[in-house]
């Protein structure tokens, strides 16, 4: 049989489009592949009903180290987990390091891991236990600054921001002009294009080497913009990825950069309502207010309402993907408090919120231990592992989120409606619903016993109450009586 070139070429085309639909739903399989086409966000198929795991490295085992954690990837999976993210994995610096191990987050070299932790054939091992279990893993990056004996301090000394004598600094609050006090790092200049070039090497080297999925970028919300653009342009072509920006700026989300970012804002006020419900209100006001002193300013009052608020603000600002929501993370229980201290008896009712609306759940290190210990940042800490006392309780959540279309994970669930139910400063009721699949939640997020009526139409149903495992039927205009942060989540398969 004889073929034009036009023939050949139509059919490259075809091979490379079913190349790409194949790869992005490959099943934990690297491909080093690059890809000169696509279109961003080029993200793998397995986001969308996903459950993300912070893992605390140094605290996680008495050996913290890649071959020991190996040893809970079972367990993690079993109850649901399915991105694990693990802090950073790169030596910490040396020079100027605060406490014993320093910052994880002072890098003391792109292209190494932490010898605490193992070698990176150690990692590589690791990474294919992760990907063997089914799970994914990221990585956290810095790319805003490294640690002061990183190798480029002295080979590109050019790449750092210098003040008017030419001495390399720490970064600068871009808010107030003044340094953040993170006098552990040193700041890179993102207007140097070559050090722009050498980041993104460090990155691609990790994809490539490694097999990683993707990555959790630190301070995104301090590098310009049109890095993070240059910089998804080179990653992306070499496979699919998941990435997260820990800032909230709608700019890299909407542009195809992350497919999500943190939920800082609706984070806080959910503090703030549990504040406002008899929780530490001192934790709640250095969380919500940037560290200010008791006092200092007054601490707002929020409701169940506020969360509205907050839903409606994003919709407007984020045209993509979705919003990571959490009651804790390695930031917020090391210098804000557990989730015990910020959000006290409400702490399992803000939870069942945050794994069940709009956006992807994180669980922390811990806290299916119901851990309430703040760790240490710069030393050595340890878990009080026990028996995994909330380990069912998240994985009734996290099975939801994957069986039940409704709650899936941006465009991919069903949107959020408001259930009215007549005491709403106390009361959150919602339902979503997608392909028939449909959840109704109910939670009483005060210190008091509340009284809900459920006034929408289109409820009325048989559900099953997923905690209890019991039939509920749900008439029109049904009144239920919740106890103190009580919950109620109901599904229809």
């Amino acid at each position: 049989m004889v073929f034009s070139k036009v023939s050949f070429v139509l059919m490259a085309i075809a091979a490379a489009a079913i190349f790409f639909i194949f790869s992005c739903r490959n099943t934990a399989k690297n491909t080093n592949t690059a890809d000169t086409s696509y279109e961003k966000p080029r993200v793998p198929d397995w986001h969308k009903n996903a459950v993300i795991y912070e893992v605390n490295l140094r605290h996680f085992t008495k050996e913290n180290t890649f071959s020991s954690f190996e040893a809970h990837i079972p367990r993690l999976k079993e109850m649901g987990i399915d991105i694990l993210w693990f802090m950073p994995v790169n030596p910490v610096s040396l020079k100027n390091r605060k406490g014993t191990l320093g910052s994880p987050y002072s890098i003391g070299d792109y292209y190494k891991t932490n010898p605490e932790f193992g070698t990176i054939d150690d990692f590589k091992r690791m990474v294919k236990a992760i990907h063997d279990a089914g799970m994914y893993i990221i990585i956290d990056w810095v790319p805003n600054h490294t640690g002061w004996d990183n190798p480029w301090i002295t080979e590109h000394p050019d790449w750092y921001t210098k003040d008017k004598d030419g001495n390399i600094i720490d970064p600068i609050d871009y808010n107030t002009g003044k340094s953040w006090g993170w006098t552990d790092v040193a700041d890179l200049n993102f207007d140097n294009p070559e050090m722009r070039l050498g980041m993104i090497d460090a990155l691609k080297f990790w994809i490539n080497e490694t097999g990683i999925d993707g990555y959790r970028m630190d301070v995104a919300h301090g590098v310009p913009v049109d890095f993070w653009e240059q910089c998804a342009d080179s990653l992306y072509r070499l496979k699919c990825l998941f990435m997260l920006s820990e800032g909230e700026v709608p700019a890299i989300v909407n542009n195809g950069t992350f497919i999500a970012d943190y939920g800082w804002e609706m984070h806080h006020t959910l503090n703030l309502i549990a504040a406002n419900q008899g929780a530490n209100r001192k934790k709640a006001t250095n969380v919500v207010q940037g560290n200010v002193k008791e006092g200092e300013k007054k601490l707002d009052k929020k409701t169940a309402l506020d969360i509205d608020a907050v839903l409606a603000k994003k919709a407007e600002t984020y045209k993509k993907g979705y919003q990571m929501q959490f009651t804790s993370n390695h930031d917020e229980n090391s210098w804000a408090g557990t989730e015990f201290a910020r959000m006290g008896e409400g702490h399992k009712a803000f939870a069942v919120l945050t794994a069940t609306f709009n956006g992807i759940p994180l669980l922390y290190t811990g806290q299916e231990s119901a851990m309430d210990k703040q760790l240490a940042f710069f030393e050595k800490d340890s878990i009080p592992w026990g028996d995994y006392s909330y380990a069912s309780f998240y994985k009734t959540l996290f099975d939801l989120k994957h069986q039940n279309k409704a709650i899936w994970n941006g465009e991919h669930g069903g949107p959020l409606v408001k259930i009215p139910t007549g005491n709403d400063e106390n009361i959150y009721a919602f339902t979503r619903e997608k392909d028939g699949d449909k959840v109704i939640v109910i939670i009483n997020l005060s210190s008091q016993k509340q009284k809900a009526t459920l006034t929408s139409a289109n409820l009325a149903g048989e559900y099953t109450d997923v905690f209890s495992k019991s039939a509920k039927t749900i008439k029109d205009g049904e009144t239920m009586e919740l106890m103190a942060w009580d919950y109620v989540v109901l599904s229809n398969k």
